[in-house]
């Protein structure tokens, strides 16, 4: 009971030291409001860019041709080979004369001309469509499934594909820094703002370490009052993450420049972002208060 008495009247005085030092705590928002933003921002763009390169990739397939003299035989057991590929993630198999089907529906040219040609006469091939688990591992998957019996030729867009393989990766990786570098430097800035806050206040601290409150006393105030800048100034970085990234869905329908770019769709991801700017904003208040009034513990 005495813990809970104790920390009822932290959180009092917390909000007592807002309100009294109202021009500090208002330094320490705005500051904490600005970096939340940019964060806010490079969190939202970074998970972006991550959600476009898992689309593409998603759409990258190996198609499998069989040699013409393949027989359903030899196509079942082209597909059980492939089935135990540990990279395959699903694949699909179509005989030449549902290729030809297709591609009949998909066009009238090509109609005009296929429905002329008789199964015999037909160039087309039984094909399988593989999509793959990793990316990343798309070529050795295609080499494998290319010493198959029957495999006549194997396609993945070689060439292309391994050049947006490291481009995606580069991307991811410099996202990610990005993000990083940020948070690190909002720690930085909002501790700092919050120290040369509680610095102005030493006097204070050093009066109540003179008349014998012990350092959870002394701290326990302050490390709140941090908490409660923090979440303050999460304020309008989460309504921009929430009312701005909505806005911008719905003006760009879903997609960003062209349909290939497509955007992440604003629920739970908002709520998902925001609870992190919310959780950065708490805990760097906390830390940085915690840290400033260190330094004052000691007279």
């Amino acid at each position: 009971m005495k813990l809970f008495r104790m920390l009822g009247r932290s959180v009092r005085d917390a909000f007592k030291s807002v309100i009294r030092n109202f021009s500090l705590s208002l330094a320490s928002i705005s500051c904490i409001t600005i970096t939340l933003i940019i964060v806010a921002v490079a969190i939202v763009a970074s998970l972006n860019v991550q959600n476009f390169t898992r689309e593409i990739e998603k759409d990258m397939t190996i198609v499998v041709f069989l040699d013409n003299s393949a027989t359903q035989e030899d196509a079942k057991e082209v597909e059980e080979k492939i089935s135990k590929l540990s990279n395959v993630s699903k694949y699909t198999y179509q005989t030449k004369q549902e290729v030809k089907e297709k591609m009949q529906q998909e066009s009238d040219v090509f109609n005009t001309v296929l429905e002329t040609w008789e199964n015999e006469d037909s160039p087309l091939k039984d094909t399988f469509q593989v999509k793959v688990k990793d990316i990343e591992k798309i070529k050795n998957t295609a080499e494998q499934i290319e010493k198959m019996k029957t495999v006549a030729v194997v396609r993945y867009g070689e060439g292309m594909v391994d050049k947006m393989v490291t481009a995606f990766s580069s991307v991811e990786k410099v996202t990610y820094g990005i993000v990083i570098a940020l948070v690190l430097v909002t720690i930085f800035l909002i501790i700092n703002t919050i120290k040369l806050t509680i610095s102005a206040r030493k006097k204070e601290i050093s009066i109540m370490r003179l008349v014998g409150a012990s350092n959870f006393t002394i701290k326990t105030p302050f490390i709140i009052e941090g908490m409660i800048l923090g979440l303050f100034g999460s304020i309008v970085p989460i309504g921009i993450t929430m009312y701005g990234y909505t806005a911008l869905y719905k003006h760009f329908n879903g997609y960003l420049f062209s349909e290939l770019i497509k955007l992440i769709k604003p629920e739970p991801f908002i709520y998902q972002t925001s609870l992190a700017v919310l959780g950065i904003g708490i805990l760097v208040g906390m830390v940085g208060s915690a840290s400033a009034v260190r330094k004052y513990l000691k007279v």
